[in-house]
């Protein structure tokens, strides 16, 4: 994955501090990103969800709001409207310099800035809200007790998430204006609302609102046991993975062409997602999968392991290899079965190795034949099963040449 920081200017000419974190194959889709009030591009949930999609193939570009994070201009005198604006203009320079976003998410208040954005970037046509208030105004809770003051003396400073931001009359009288419920009546983009019905910052009564009022087509995923923040490293992925599969459905996800034939192996490329202490993106030619490792080992479990993959390749070489061999004699084959094992065995109790001392490693592989095969056919496919390449390569001299990437 690539992540490239660069700035664009905002609706009110302050330039903004921007992400575009691409994945390192082809790009399927681009989306737009808008955080939580008072976060940044950089806040945990945002930057895990932007790598996670950046894995799947979506580049993703987030960028801090006026008078956050890097970003120019005071806060205080930033709005919700602003804020929306700041997000078409987020949509103008991706669809200048690289392509429209086809995707857009929000997240908290960020989600309902999305909302109030959609329309305005016509090439979207699917739309996520993550924990997003059904009402702009509700963000007021959270400082609830300085809303008189506010309006009373105009500016006040107020503590949100532990710092101070200045909020100002003209914040309050904008968010209260907002109307986002026709807004999402009319918005005619794929939605998916996605809530946590534990939620205690933004209610699961908003997410009702925002999906009544929205019209089809409209999806609903339960963000059950995550906080409000998606602060847990699984909440985040999880997201990612429903945001990539569903969008699939709406937006014309691009796949690089694959030639009918080739010459030779393709490359498989494994990438830390950094999700996780083990989780990789492993991707070879138009395929992406995950490896991980056992909870047991200290990972997450949400793919494969390693010897895992291992075994996974010389199962499916060994069935494959005795399939074209009953293919082409002929033979009377239903279905083969390959399980296999790996464990670590003393030197000593092999009596065929040459390895005399200390441990070995050894594959188990059983498999079941299917079909009206006689003894001798049998007992032929048996002996093709070892003459798998896989099988050839790792029982014969193995060289890895290892290097640094340029």
């Amino acid at each position: 994955m690539s992540h490239e920081r660069f700035q664009f200017t905002s609706s009110e000419g302050h330039q903004l501090a921007a992400a575009l974190d691409t994945p390192d194959g082809p790009i399927r889709a681009y989306a737009l990103f808008a955080h939580c009030f008072t976060c940044g591009k950089d806040v945990l949930a945002a930057r895990r969800i932007a790598v996670a999609l950046a894995a799947e193939g979506i580049a993703v570009l987030r960028f801090d709001f006026t008078g956050l994070g890097s970003s120019e201009g005071d806060f205080a005198n930033a709005t919700f409207s602003s804020n929306v604006a700041d997000l078409v203009r987020a949509a103008d320079h991706l669809r200048e310099t690289r392509q429209a976003p086809a995707i857009l998410i929000g997240h908290s208040l960020g989600g309902a800035a999305i909302l109030a954005a959609a329309g305005a970037i016509p090439e979207a046509k699917a739309v996520v809200t993550i924990a997003a208030p059904s009402d702009p105004n509700h963000v007021t809770q959270l400082f609830k007790d300085k809303v008189e003051d506010i309006r009373r003396e105009g500016e006040v400073e107020v503590s949100l998430a532990g710092r101070p931001f200045r909020i100002r009359r003209e914040f309050l009288d904008d968010v209260a204006e907002q109307g986002l419920t026709e807004k999402i009546r009319t918005m005619h983009k794929a939605l998916l609302v996605m809530h946590s019905p534990t939620d205690d910052t933004v209610g699961i009564d908003n997410a009702t609102h925002i999906f009544v009022a929205a019209k089809h087509p409209k999806s609903f995923v339960s963000l059950s046991g995550a906080d409000h923040l998606l602060s847990g490293k699984q909440d985040a992925a999880y997201v990612a993975d429903m945001i990539a599969a569903w969008a699939t459905r709406y937006v014309d996800i691009a796949t690089a062409p694959q030639p009918a034939l080739e010459a030779a192996p393709r490359n498989v490329v494994v990438q830390e997602t950094r999700n996780s202490k083990f989780q990789q993106i492993v991707t070879t030619g138009p395929h992406r999968l995950l490896a991980d490792e056992p909870a047991s080992a200290g990972g997450t479990d949400t793919g494969p392991g390693p010897y895992d993959f291992l075994l996974t390749g010389l199962g499916a070489c060994t069935s494959m290899t005795m399939r074209m061999y009953a293919d082409r004699k002929a033979l009377p084959l239903d279905r083969i079965t390959v399980t296999l094992a790996h464990k670590k065995i003393h030197a000593e109790d092999c009596e065929e190795c040459e390895t005399r001392e200390g441990m070995l490693d050894q594959i188990d592989r059983v498999i079941r034949i299917e079909g009206a095969l006689d003894t001798e056919q049998r007992k032929r496919l048996m002996e093709i099963a070892d003459k798998c390449p896989v099988h050839r390569t790792l029982t014969s001299e193995i060289r890895i040449v290892t290097r640094a990437a340029d």
